[in-house]
Formats: C-alpha cells, sequence, structure tokens
C-alpha cells in the first residue's frame, strides 16, 4: 500500500502534488529564477492566440495542455517584460514530454489513435502485439500538449523531462 506524503501549507491552499514541478510557459528561466522574475502581470497568458496558458491559484502563469496545442509562436516571450520568459538561440522551448496513462482505451482493445493522428512532431507510435498501446517516442516529443487535449479517455498527460545525469 503506498504511503501518502503529507502536504505542505502552500500545497494545500494551493493545490499540487508534492514533487510535481509546474508547466510553466514555454521558454521560462529555471523555476527558482521564473518566480523571482515574473511579477504575475498575466502579459503572457493574455497574449497567448491558443490560449493555453492559464493564470494559476498560485498568481504565476502555467501551461494547461488540456486547453489544447502549444504551437510555440513565441508571443508569450514577446509579451513578457519582466524577463521570466527568454528565447535563447539554441534553447528548447521546455523540458517536457507527453506520457501515457492506464486509462488509454487502446489498453482496453478500443481502437482509437486520437493521439497519433494529431501529434505535429509524429512522436507518438503503436506497436504491434496483443494491445497496441501509443508509445512517446521522447526524442520527437515537444511536449506540445496537443495528443492530450484530443484524448477521449484523459489518458495523456504532459510532465517534465526528467533530464538523465552523466556517469
Amino acid at each position: 500500500m503506498p504511503v501518502a506524503r503529507p502536504l505542505s501549507r502552500r500545497q494545500l491552499l494551493f493545490g499540487g502534488q508534492p514533487g510535481t514541478p509546474a508547466l510553466r510557459p514555454p521558454w521560462a528561466l529555471d523555476e527558482r529564477a521564473f518566480l523571482a522574475a515574473c511579477t504575475q502581470c498575466r502579459a503572457c497568458v493574455e497574449r497567448c492566440p491558443q490560449q493555453v496558458l492559464v493564470l494559476h491559484r498560485d498568481g504565476y502563469p502555467r501551461f494547461d495542455p488540456v486547453a489544447g496545442e502549444c504551437t510555440f509562436c513565441g508571443d508569450c516571450v514577446d509579451a513578457c517584460q519582466s524577463g521570466a520568459l527568454q528565447m535563447r538561440n539554441g534553447q528548447p522551448a521546455w523540458q517536457q514530454i507527453a506520457e501515457v496513462g492506464e486509462a488509454c482505451l487502446c489498453r482496453s482493445g478500443v481502437v482509437c489513435g486520437s493521439c497519433r493522428e494529431i501529434c505535429p512532431e509524429s512522436a507518438l507510435h503503436f506497436e504491434r502485439g496483443r494491445i497496441a498501446a501509443p508509445r512517446v517516442d521522447a526524442d520527437r516529443c515537444s511536449g506540445c500538449g496537443a495528443c492530450v487535449s484530443v484524448c477521449p479517455s484523459a489518458a495523456l498527460s504532459v510532465r517534465a523531462q526528467v533530464q538523465e545525469a552523466i556517469a
């Protein structure tokens, strides 16, 4: 049986699970620097043409993949006057990836494929076998959220991609 971890007062008041990093807008500084630089002005949220940036209860903007796909247009960066969002040469927009959960219809034998059809990076593949469950190609996935918003069973999510330490 899993052991429940106690929530901090901040997590209790503002939501969130322990150890689950917030999905920040594209090109956000690292979390500590972002929180220090962001003035909570809402300019990035208001400027987002896809309306996938939302103001969280804590006052800071977050990416909401359920709302749709981030097209990496850069309008949020242009709107950010504080420098909390900065597009740097060669730097990816973020380090996040789609993840397929247990609620995927394919795992129940239902043919779906909505995620594969909508993915602009062709990062979702179905392995042949008894159950053709989708697999995410980490090298291709941009974490844009297109697959999340179309999934009929809400089985897809976007999470921060953990960088493996090089020994």
